[in-house]
């Protein structure tokens, strides 16, 4: 049996999910907290199996509360929670140390299904979620086969420089940029240097 803690500063949220845990037999609420504030003194006093971390919160956020609790040595996992699925968002928390990330519209049984699977040593992530984090993989697979001097060029182009600029930047010519500039939009599969800093920026 697996003891939860949930960090929400809404109170249907919280009964709402502990209703939901309360029906499995594997999981049981001992916690909740409605700000990360109290969520990192209850959880650093007596650490739970399992921690769901809502994300947008008044005062700390969901981040700034992640981060606490790791920072306190807290080595549960801690799923996300949230109606975010805001790409940057997901990067940041996952970056962060979160163990899954799930959005609030899932499915009852699906919800369940992943948070087992993230106590079982595995990550919870709600469909959207997994398409985006291929999506990025896929990206950064892309910029991996750049040379160290392509990848230095596109880094320029993404501050809105222009070939001349970049050319003068890094004391080559303006035709070695256009060169250069060529070679990486086809290894990006992409056809403008606008798709290709969306690429990067992504990344």
């Amino acid at each position: 049996m697996w003891n939860v803690v949930i960090v929400d500063d809404h109170p249907l949220m919280r009964r709402g999910i502990g209703q939901l845990l309360s029906f499995d037999e594997e999981f049981t609420l001992t916690g909740e907290a409605s700000n990360g504030t109290d969520a990192v003194a209850l959880i650093s006093q007596d650490e739970p199996d399992l921690v769901l971390l809502d994300l947008n919160m008044k005062g700390m956020s969901g981040l700034d509360t992640l981060h606490a609790l790791r920072n306190e040595g807290v080595t549960c996992p801690i799923v996300i929670l949230t109606v975010s699925d805001n790409k940057q968002d997901i990067k940041t928390l996952i970056k962060a140390g979160a163990d899954g990330y799930l959005l609030k519209d899932s499915e009852p049984d699906e919800l369940i299904a992943l948070l087992k699977e993230a106590m079982k040593g595995g990550k919870a992530y709600s469909e959207q979620v997994k398409t985006c984090l291929e999506e990025d993989a896929q990206g950064d697979d892309k910029l991996s086969q750049l040379t160290a001097r392509e990848l230095e060029i596109l880094q320029h182009v993404a501050k809105g420089m222009r070939n001349k600029q970049v050319a003068d930047k890094l004391f080559i010519s303006e035709a070695t940029v256009k060169v250069h500039m060529k070679s990486l939009l086809k290894k990006l599969n992409v056809k403008s240097r606008v798709a290709a800093t969306l690429l990067y920026l992504d990344s």
